[in-house]
């Protein structure tokens, strides 16, 4: 179980995400909250990623938003940045690829794949 009963994050919605971050904020109203950006909300591309992060800044109040992947959504994250939103990345065991993944797996196991994820990395750090 991952949340909300379901086993991976995939069904997780906007919806549910602006409740919870609402939740949280109410609930920790000085602190740094990071919103995660479910599966769907930026996948398909920069446009659409900056309009369900603006909502999760404005209607849910979090200071960041996270999402996963790294070369493949340096666009994304240039355009979120560029637009005032701060990006938390995050690479390696990506949840929200679970099924791409074959399942929660541990990821860089070869030097090969473990250089790959901090390339992703570096790029992530790089746009912002």
């Amino acid at each position: 179980m991952v949340i909300l009963g379901y086993d991976t994050t995939q069904p997780v919605t906007m919806d549910d995400m602006l409740h919870h971050c609402k939740a949280a904020r109410r609930g920790a109203p000085s602190r740094y909250i990071v919103g995660d950006m479910p599966f769907g909300s930026y996948e398909s591309g920069p446009d659409e990623a900056l309009k369900n992060a603006f909502r999760l800044v404005k209607e849910a109040g979090v200071d960041a938003v996270k999402l996963e992947g790294g070369k493949p959504r340096i666009g994304t994250v240039r355009k979120l940045v560029e637009s005032g939103i701060s990006v938390m990345g995050h690479v390696g065991l990506t949840p929200q690829g679970v099924s791409v993944l074959g399942g929660f797996r541990a990821q860089g196991r070869t030097a090969v794949k473990a250089r790959a994820i901090l390339d992703d990395a570096l790029s992530l750090q790089e746009a912002g």
